[in-house]
């Protein structure tokens, strides 16, 4: 599983440099530009990170706060290739990233990052992370507590999310059946795309949400790699 010390080392980017991949690394003074720049566009003056997928369950930032958190109009779904880390050249797998969608909702964990003299460094591990080839593009958004069972009067909170490009060579939009394939078979330096899904899962389950289409998607991977082990 990938881990802090994976990120200080650059693994992800020295493993994406692959030949066959061909795509362009995103250098730390690339990142940095990144960085000071969606933070010039931030109106709150609290920080929160919107965990969607793997942050869910594996943040590795520094944190001060967390809490479940639903913004409206906007949708997870498997639409990044991961040749990488949970897949490989030959067998891609995916991750999650976050579309915009009218009349969807999706639920996550808010992280609030102590903004003090390390906060730069923290986000140049996360940006190490999500943003090592650019296949995401990071957007404010305004998202809502779920904390409390009054929707009317539940605080608003500006998060930090990191939406899919769909400009991106790594951006796909595969059919369900393709996304329970790839799911199913793919597994690469950090583990199994299937592993990654059920942890999503997990990770929220805990929160206390259930998104039932992921669980839905979780069966019906897990019922595939049943079929594949019994050929």
């Amino acid at each position: 599983m990938l881990d802090r010390q994976a990120l200080e080392s650059k693994l992800l980017q020295q493993l994406l440099a692959h030949p066959e991949l061909d795509l362009k690394i995103w250098s730390d003074a690339e990142l940095l530009q990144s960085i000071r720049a969606t933070l010039q566009q931030q109106s709150s003056l609290e920080l929160w990170i919107f965990a969607y997928g793997s942050l869910i369950w594996n943040p590795l930032f520094n944190y001060c706060d967390r809490r479940p958190v639903i913004i409206q109009n906007w949708q997870r779904k498997f639409c990044i290739l991961a040749h990488v880390g949970r897949g490989t050249v030959d067998n891609p797998g995916l991750v999650l990233g976050l579309e915009s969608k009218k009349g969807s909702c999706c639920q996550g964990i808010a992280y609030r990052l102590p903004v003090d003299e390390n906060l730069e460094s923290e986000l140049l591990l996360l940006w190490h992370r999500e943003m090592a080839v650019g296949a995401y593009i990071p957007t404010w958004i305004e998202g809502q507590d779920i904390c409390t069972n009054d929707e009317l009067s539940a605080p608003k909170i500006e998060v930090l999310a990191f939406m899919a490009n769909p400009q991106h060579p790594v951006y796909v939009n595969w059919s369900d059946s393709q996304i329970v394939e790839s799911l199913a078979t793919a597994e690469g330096d950090f583990g199994s795309s299937a592993a990654y899904l059920n942890s999503t899962v997990e990770g929220l389950l805990t929160a206390g949400i259930e998104d039932q289409t992921l669980i839905e998607l979780n069966r019906l991977v897990q019922d595939k790699q049943k079929q594949i082990r019994c050929k």
